[in-house]
């Protein structure tokens, strides 16, 4: 049995999608200063690359196996909510200790921690937006989720540069992280959460149309082996469109690593003439996240003639 789900408020989809917010701004802090916090503590080039094997690792196996069982959870506080909520509070736990590693390997553990939980809490959100607006609001739902990433990517990417116009130290000998990066991840943490907890007390979630068949679903036998064998068969039978649409995803997501990764370091490297450890390349670090900060902003301008858009055409035709 399908139950049409009552309409939603402008307000109330807006705060269904706030969560996104608080992820894509310690998505985007990882994004812009990951490299750069590397470098200060001593990594070379060719080694930044393999220091970032969490950010792939955890999207390919983290994603489905979250969207996976939460689909077969649903308890107190919801279904998808839970996860929300748990990823978060590990998130910020992250964000807090990034900044306080005095080794590689302290921010390799700390960045391990973090791709994890905001995976953990990214997953769901894709789904909440279908499980709880009917189908004429979908289109909005998806284009303010949009505009909530856009806006916490610029936000987040641009506070380095901020935090320094407003007269916070950029100096940090090598080895150390300035506070301009300090500051930028502490107040990530507390926006992450902030809007996480948002999105959870506003948004409360329908139980499943069919009880009956969740608790059938939820009662089957789950091991990992079972739940890997039945997303093959997932990918098997998926639609062609969605095949068409992995194959530009695969290739796009390759060309984004290799910015994310790269990009600070170049600018440090070929535009300033920079050592780590030097004024001029925490100066280079703050124009990187900013450039990146320049790159969010155009999505985040698109996000709102997407939600024009939606009103005028089918998604297909967007």
């Amino acid at each position: 049995m399908t139950t049409q789900r009552p309409p939603k408020t402008f307000l109330q989809i807006m705060y269904m999608c706030l969560g996104f917010f608080g992820i894509q701004f310690g998505w985007a802090l990882q994004m812009g200063n990951m490299s750069a916090i590397y470098s200060r503590l001593g990594a070379s080039e060719d080694q930044i690359p393999l220091l970032w094997l969490a950010a792939p690792v955890t999207g390919l196996l983290v994603q489905p196996l979250v969207g996976y069982y939460s689909d077969r959870t649903w308890c107190r506080l919801g279904r998808r909510r839970p996860y929300f909520l748990g990823g978060a509070i590990f998130a910020m736990i992250a964000l807090i200790l990034m900044p306080q590693a005095s080794a590689i390997w302290m921010a390799v553990i700390a960045l391990w921690i973090l791709d994890t939980s905001v995976n953990v809490s990214m997953e769901p959100f894709r789904a909440f937006v279908g499980d709880l607006l009917p189908e004429p609001q979908r289109k909005t739902g998806y284009a303010m989720q949009s505009v909530m990433i856009g806006a916490g990517a610029v936000i987040a990417s641009f506070l380095p540069q901020i935090l320094t116009a407003l007269g916070v130290s950029t100096e940090a000998p090598l080895g150390h992280i300035p506070n301009t990066v300090k500051y930028s991840f502490y107040i990530g943490a507390a926006v992450l959460i902030v809007a996480i907890l948002a999105t959870v007390k506003t948004t409360p979630e329908y139980p499943p149309a069919d009880m009956e068949e969740f608790n059938r679903l939820k009662k089957q036998p789950v091991s990992p082996l079972k739940t890997l064998k039945e997303m093959g068969q997932a990918f098997i039978t998926m639609p062609s469109t969605m095949r068409r649409l992995a194959v530009v995803q695969f290739f796009t997501w390759a060309a984004f690593m290799v910015m994310w990764v790269y990009f600070t370091p170049g600018i440090a490297s070929a535009v300033f003439h920079a050592a780590p450890g030097t004024a001029a390349y925490e100066t280079a670090a703050n124009w990187g996240s900013s450039c990146f900060g320049i790159y969010n902003g155009v999505a985040f301008v698109f996000a709102f003639a997407l939600l024009w858009l939606t009103t005028k055409f089918s998604a297909k035709a967007i």
